[in-house]
């Protein structure tokens, strides 16, 4: 028989397996989502390195004569015809172009609607100036309908004579993030589906039957004359805490340690969203707190990386600790000004990532207004300087003979500074050499 224990084995019962499916768990794992825009990037720099040859960049010209690859239809070529600033757009795929919602032509990259798919590659044009090799990108953005998009893409550098940057191809690819009215009705009609009918319950057989025959019969039990037991009473019961507290590290070591994992995530193929990367940026800020209340320890790890501390850029090694040496220096550079706001207005710690979170244009705006702040400082900077201030720093500069000064293999034509003297000397200060504008307003002055 069946006891409380399981099955009787000596009970001369066979089980009969034949109906039970052995395969369970053996189909393979869905795919990975985002496999195809990945395949999409690695196919178009395949598509760029095949193009290479000899040069440092691939020529243009067969893209200009219309020879693009299958994946056309999420393409832009960038042209820099008239400088870095406003490249014009020599091609545009159509999925890209129904993306931007617009009915006109687009010609340049100014005139693409703002909160459009395509306007989200000024972030990332430039590096490939600065890097003058290939870069991928992925992100996330509200696009103009309010809607949450991933997108994922490569811009890949093209050269009219092989050797200069003057074209950019960039392959884009992304999908939309369901709403939330959307994601509501879905997870109501799923529920719905498996909303069955209530399962019928069996009655159960009652351990001892009331039909049983007992040898002096059953025996009625009151409970309440026994003592209450002891244990499983909720007085003792200490409530958990209502939120878990994250221990900090101790050493300094352990703060870099703990930024380098967020910085490590935050750049990985598979977790990079701005979320991690806010996140990477405030542990390093976190890092740089620590790092002042321990200056002697972040001199062995500057020195331990071969690194310098750099009076006029603090935060930029502090930077480069945490996502490495080797980093984009683009990147570097904006997350050390990022890290430099936080001083500025005297952010805590585990706070700087918030703030970049609420901020008005996230990562950019701060980094828009901390320039601004040093522009502004830096004018009236030199506001206070004056004019005596500078003839003081003129001064100071020893005097030399004009041919030190502009010696004979330079230009037919030089500015000088000169300065006379109280002896009624005059001497040399410096040539002032390669401003163009400078030397034109001087030489208008003398054939006025």
């Amino acid at each position: 028989m069946d006891s409380l224990r399981g099955i009787d084995r000596d009970s001369g019962v066979e089980l009969d397996l034949a109906d039970y499916d052995d395969g369970v768990g053996a189909e393979p794992p869905p795919q990975p989502v985002g496999q195809d825009e990945r395949r999409m990037q690695v196919r178009a720099y395949n598509y760029w390195a095949g193009q290479l040859g000899s040069h440092s960049f691939p020529l243009v010209s067969p893209l200009l004569d219309g020879h693009y690859p299958d994946f056309a239809d999420n393409l832009v070529l960038l042209h820099f015809d008239d400088g870095i600033e406003d490249p014009a757009i020599t091609f545009l795929g159509a999925k890209l172009a129904d993306e931007c919602g617009t009915e006109s032509s687009i010609e340049r990259l100014s005139q693409v609607p703002g909160r459009s798919l395509l306007s989200r590659i000024t972030d990332h044009y430039m590096q490939i100036i600065a890097n003058q090799a290939p870069i991928g990108f992925e992100a996330e953005f509200v696009n103009q309908h309010g809607r949450t998009v991933l997108y994922r893409g490569i811009l890949l550098p093209f050269s009219s004579d092989g050797s200069q940057i003057d074209f950019i191809m960039g392959a884009i690819n992304w999908k939309e993030l369901a709403d939330q009215a959307t994601t509501d009705e879905l997870l109501l009609e799923i529920g719905q589906a498996l909303d069955t009918a209530p399962i019928k319950q069996q009655p159960r057989r009652p351990l001892i039957e009331t039909t049983d025959a007992w040898a002096d019969g059953p025996v009625t039990l009151d409970l309440d004359e026994f003592p209450a037991p002891a244990f499983g009473l909720d007085d003792d019961i200490l409530p958990l805490p209502s939120k878990a507290i994250e221990p900090q590290p101790e050493a300094l070591a352990d703060w870099l340690a703990s930024a380098r994992e967020l910085a490590l995530a935050a750049n990985s193929s598979e977790d990079r969203t701005r979320a991690t990367l806010y996140a990477a940026i405030g542990r390093a800020w976190d890092f740089a707190l620590a790092a002042q209340a321990n200056p002697e320890d972040f001199a062995e790890l500057l020195e331990d990386a071969g690194l310098t501390m750099q009076e006029r850029a603090p935060m930029t090694p502090v930077v480069k600790l945490v996502f490495g040496a080797d980093y984009d220096k683009t990147r570097l550079t904006e997350y050390a000004t990022a890290l430099t706001h936080a001083h500025r207005i005297g952010l805590g710690q585990g706070a700087l990532a918030a703030y970049l979170s609420d901020a008005q244009g996230g990562l950019k705006g701060i980094i828009n207004a901390e320039r601004r702040l040093r522009r502004e400082e830096a004018g009236r900077a030199l506001a206070k300087r004056g004019p005596e201030a500078l003839a003081e720093s003129l001064r100071a500069i020893a005097p030399r003979k004009i041919t030190d000064v502009a010696p004979p293999e330079g230009a037919e034509f030089a500015l000088v500074m000169v300065r006379r003297l109280e002896s009624g000397e005059i001497v040399a200060l410096g040539e002032v050499a390669d401003d163009a504008a400078l030397f034109e307003r001087a030489a208008r002055h003398l054939v006025a």
